[in-house]
């Protein structure tokens, strides 16, 4: 087991409690869909494959399809609606998992904790308990692999997830990199997610991550000169989630530089509502509220 600083946060009584309560991607969305839970996803059915959703007038699902195939690090498509309008059944994109072993009982309109609604590419309601109302026959759900669903295997290593810990939703920023364009998606850039690590712990995060493909793999960057480098302006300054803090409760920037407390960068599926900004869509774009996932009935591991 590696010893890190961070393996001495301890999570809170309420959040070990709502774990146990909410212990299966099932019982999750159970909770979700009775607006039982509101928050971040993370920590919550350690072990079970978590998702973002975007949901897209079928006309631009094509265009969606090949964003995914151009972009597999920031957006590696796991699952669509098995035909428009559809949400309750899917059709598996992981080769290792079966369509009906990735979520029973489903509904896509309910079953995140919460949600973001997109009228013309502008963003006009953000964290809503539901999107039934919005949802049309015409609409096509796409799931993209999330990296909250390998946070559990680095926590069984030893390297405790630290805005997890602190019952907090993972820092996300816009980067400066290019996604390749596909159709109607043009001109955005990868949104990336970020976890602070001890130096010393960073090629066994590195390897541990690399291994789950299907949610973002090994991270795209990490040092402190990386904050740069990927066009972030302030590490304090999110553009979704919530600012990184110190073990003590302190902005992250205060300990600028340090060994301890060096940020790691992956791909985010939230580049998904990023593109989705950029681009000149007509209509009604659904997706989850960030951090807040669905969360499946199939394990992180069973896509490796």
């Amino acid at each position: 087991m590696v010893t890190t600083t961070t393996t001495r946060l301890v999570r809170s009584k309420e959040a070990t409690a709502l774990t146990l309560r909410l212990a299966t991607g099932s019982l999750a969305r159970q909770a979700a869909r009775a607006n039982e839970y509101t928050a971040s996803t993370s920590g919550v059915a350690p072990t079970y494959l978590q998702a973002n959703l975007l949901v897209l007038p079928s006309r631009y699902a094509d265009d969606f399809r090949n964003l995914c195939a151009r972009n597999p690090v920031p957006c590696p498509l796991i699952a669509e609606s098995a035909v428009p309008g559809d949400f309750s059944h899917l059709v598996s994109h992981l080769p290792s998992v079966d369509s009906a072993k990735l979520a029973g009982s489903l509904d896509l309109r309910t079953d995140c904790p919460r949600y973001n609604v997109y009228r013309d590419a502008q963003l006009v309601h953000a964290g809503v308990p539901d999107v039934a109302r919005e949802w049309t026959a015409d609409h096509v759900a796409f799931l993209v692999g999330c990296s909250q669903s390998f946070e559990s295997a680095l926590e069984r290593a030893g390297l405790a997830v630290r805005h997890s810990v602190q019952d907090r939703t993972v820092p996300m920023y816009r980067s400066n990199i290019p996604l390749n364009a596909a159709g109607v998606f043009a001109g955005s850039t990868y949104t990336v997610s970020m976890r602070p690590f001890p130096r010393r712990d960073i090629d066994t995060v590195r390897r541990i991550s690399r291994a789950y493909h299907a949610t973002h793999g090994e991270p795209v960057a990490w040092g402190w000169d990386a904050v740069a480098r990927l066009g972030i302006a302030d590490i304090d300054q999110v553009q979704w989630g919530q600012p990184p803090l110190t073990e003590d409760g302190r902005p992250l920037s205060s300990v600028f530089g340090d060994e301890d407390n060096v940020p790691v960068f992956w791909g985010c599926g939230v580049s998904t509502q990023e593109a989705v900004m950029r681009a000149p869509l007509e209509g009604t774009v659904l997706a989850h509220f960030p951090g807040c996932m669905l969360i499946m009935d199939c394990g992180e591991d069973d896509v490796l």
